[in-house]
């Protein structure tokens, strides 16, 4: 399917903005959606709107099929073993901080040590902080390269053996960066900590297997891969995910309940309290299937065309700075124009006919430190 064809499936691009046809460069904020996502969520409604794992009618029936079906597509679409190490959130930042606040604040104390980097979004970043005041634990931070990427010597000099987590984004969302995680996962494991991948950036735009990368968690937006908004999951390995408290309690996560005390359903119900996303999830389902039907394969190699050739013309440009690594980077591009702020220029794109968010134009006002 050629870009054109694609293009037409978004109808959302179907329109002018300024006088100009619609360019959408903000995909890194939140995707636009292809008209079969929104296919699936109005079919839900006006069909197959039910709770799930309740009733026994019809509806629920078909509500719980379509919201563990997607459960199903997922945890195949990342490479997970069992859909039972997939639970489904509100998001990234909802993923990252169910592992900040069930796993890590239950294994780290005074002198323990939870690693990140300079570049990681505040939603992986905030938690970690909150988790360090919390247990005492030590925050630290793999330097950065000059380019903005990460070298493995620098990785294996700030984990060591009293680290107990490991986090860090896959694909940057200022810097484009991709980062060696498989080999940052390795080194974590070899001094017993665990790694947490934020997948928000990575998801959409390259084939993932979380079992080769041998991540522990992996978090993921289901509104960066061209799903609805408000669902994104968390994989765990099924292990770590057992040993797991809920942070949510209440609805569908009980097993027994009596006046003092409760317990929990099996994996992967226990963490998903109160009524789901079941929308959310049957149109995330409806994305994997829009994505796969490109492959993941063939999207991975169209961004780095266009990352390539927007780095080629930006660096023709005076007064231009690009951040970030000028090769081996994902389809987003960082610069800032000479002084001119970047709501500025972000202004003037629009009205030329692109959508860009600023923060895509200043990494400087960006990053994380």
């Amino acid at each position: 399917m050629n870009t054109s064809a694609i293009r037409e499936l978004f109808p959302i691009l179907h329109q002018e903005v300024n006088g100009h046809p619609l360019v959408y460069l903000d995909s890194s904020a939140t995707s636009q959606k292809p008209v079969s996502v929104i296919e699936a969520l109005k079919t839900y409604y006006e069909f197959d709107n039910a709770n799930v794992h309740r009733g026994v009618h019809t509806l629920g029936s078909r509500a719980t099929d379509a919201y563990e079906g997607a459960r199903a597509k997922l945890a195949r679409f990342i490479g997970a073993k069992s859909e039972k190490e997939i639970v489904f959130t509100r998001g990234t930042t909802t993923a990252i901080n169910l592992v900040a606040s069930s796993y890590a604040r239950s294994v780290c104390g005074e002198g323990d040590e939870i690693v990140i980097t300079p570049m990681e979004h505040h939603s992986n970043l905030i938690p970690w902080q909150q988790a360090a005041k919390a247990t005492g634990a030590t925050l630290k931070y793999i330097p950065l390269q000059p380019d903005g990427s990460i070298a493995i010597a620098d990785v294996e000099k700030t984990i060591t053996s009293r680290t107990k987590m490991v986090a860090v984004a896959y694909v940057s969302n200022v810097l484009g960066v991709i980062n060696p995680v498989k080999e940052m996962a390795a080194i974590a494991h070899k001094h017993g900590a665990k790694i947490l991948l934020d997948g928000a950036q990575s998801t959409p735009h390259m084939k993932v297997n979380v079992q080769e990368l041998d991540c522990d968690f992996y978090a993921l937006s289901g509104h960066k891969m061209c799903g609805p908004t408000g669902i994104g999951a968390l994989y765990g390995k099924k292990a770590l995910l057992e040993q797991m408290e809920p942070v949510e309690f209440g609805g569908e996560m009980i097993d027994h309940v009596d006046l003092y005390e409760s317990t929990w359903k099996e994996l992967p119900w226990k963490f998903e309290g109160g009524t789901p996303i079941i929308a959310g999830a049957v149109g995330l389902g409806a994305a994997i299937d829009f994505l796969n039907d490109i492959g993941m394969d063939e999207i991975d190699k169209h961004d780095r065309k266009l990352a390539a050739y927007a780095v080629e013309r930006l660096q023709a440009i005076e007064d231009v700075t690009i951040y970030g690594p000028l090769q081996n980077r994902t389809g987003l591009v960082t610069f800032n124009v000479g002084d001119v702020h970047p709501h500025d220029v972000a202004t003037v794109l629009d009205a030329e006919g692109s959508r860009c968010g600023p923060a895509t134009i200043a990494a400087s006002r960006s990053c994380a430190g």
